[in-house]
């Protein structure tokens, strides 16, 4: 009964925001965001505690107003993540236009997929959504939501122009399978692992156990690694999905050492993005969750 009543509720809330004008949503969304902001304080000493690690200079007041930023911008991104049935080739780019798309291009020209370096920024369920909605559907990483029910609702709407999804737990051969036939998957790559799937690299100056599985695969496979980030844009009032350059990976037939090198090297890119965009990375995860021997509690 309980999970069939949240299901009703997840459904209304979808519906409801997805019916109302963009500008009436928006507000709402804002609203519900910052009121989460004030009510869910264990979050907000995990994002408070996080930026303490990542900006140890700035100022207290600053570090909160970056929460209530990122907050914002959750909400701004759950209004759109229920317009998503609305959106079709010819009014994407009402939300979404891309840059640097060539770097993309130029990769898949290569023949031997691609991976999409990402993480959780500014709107990443709308990048993945609307890069499908292009006509460049994509094999996503993801992790099951708790909830079944409303688990296979939101993966509808993720799936609705062509992406395909991959259970985090049981992926790495479909993975290669994929890129092997020259499709493109999409990792987000900033969340906290356990050994032995996660390797300990440097984060904002911090160890963090990262997730080695893409350096492995695409040293094995050949696969170009693409930073593709999605970030709201004040300017435009919409998101831009940003394409960087191929990394050019470290081979030098030290598998593990490689692995190791390369995981460190696509977390400084992900660093990059945090440092330049602090207000649209998401700060309320543990990443430092998973430590070390002999390292002490971060939470």
């Amino acid at each position: 009964m309980r999970e069939r009543f949240e299901y009703a509720v997840v459904w209304m809330v979808l519906r409801v925001l997805g019916a109302l004008p963009r500008t009436l949503a928006r507000a709402l969304g804002h609203a519900v965001a910052l009121l989460a902001y004030f009510a869910l304080s264990k979050l907000r000493r995990v994002g408070l505690r996080n930026l303490d690690i990542a900006f140890p200079r700035m100022p207290r007041k600053q570090k909160k107003t970056i929460l209530r930023r990122l907050y914002g911008g959750l909400g701004r991104q759950l209004v759109e993540f229920c317009r998503f049935p609305k959106y079709t080739r010819r009014n994407i780019e009402e939300i979404a236009v891309y840059e640097g798309f060539e770097n993309y291009e130029r990769a898949r020209r290569a023949g031997k997929g691609v991976f999409f370096l990402t993480g959780h920024f500014g709107g990443w369920e709308v990048g993945s959504f609307a890069t499908s909605v292009y006509g460049n559907p994509l094999r996503i990483v993801v992790r099951e939501l708790d909830h079944p029910l409303v688990n296979t609702l939101v993966n509808c709407y993720r799936t609705l122009h062509g992406n395909v999804l991959m259970d985090n737990r049981d992926f790495v051969r479909g993975i290669i399978g994929a890129v092997r036939a020259g499709e493109t998957v999409g990792i987000l790559m900033d969340t906290n692992m356990t050994p032995p799937q996660g390797v300990f690299v440097d984060y904002f100056g911090e160890l963090a156990c990262t997730a080695s599985g893409m350096a492995r695969i695409a040293l094995r496979t050949g696969a170009a690694v693409v930073p593709a980030f999605t970030l709201w844009d004040e300017v435009l009032r919409k998101y831009k999905i940003i394409f960087d350059e191929p990394l050019t990976l470290l081979r030098t037939g030290d598998d593990e050492a490689d692995a190791v090198a390369n995981t460190a090297m696509f977390t400084r890119k992900i660093e990059e993005y945090a440092r330049r965009y602090p207000d649209q990375w998401m700060w309320l995860h543990r990443r430092w969750k998973t430590r070390p021997e002999g390292g002490g509690k971060i939470y």
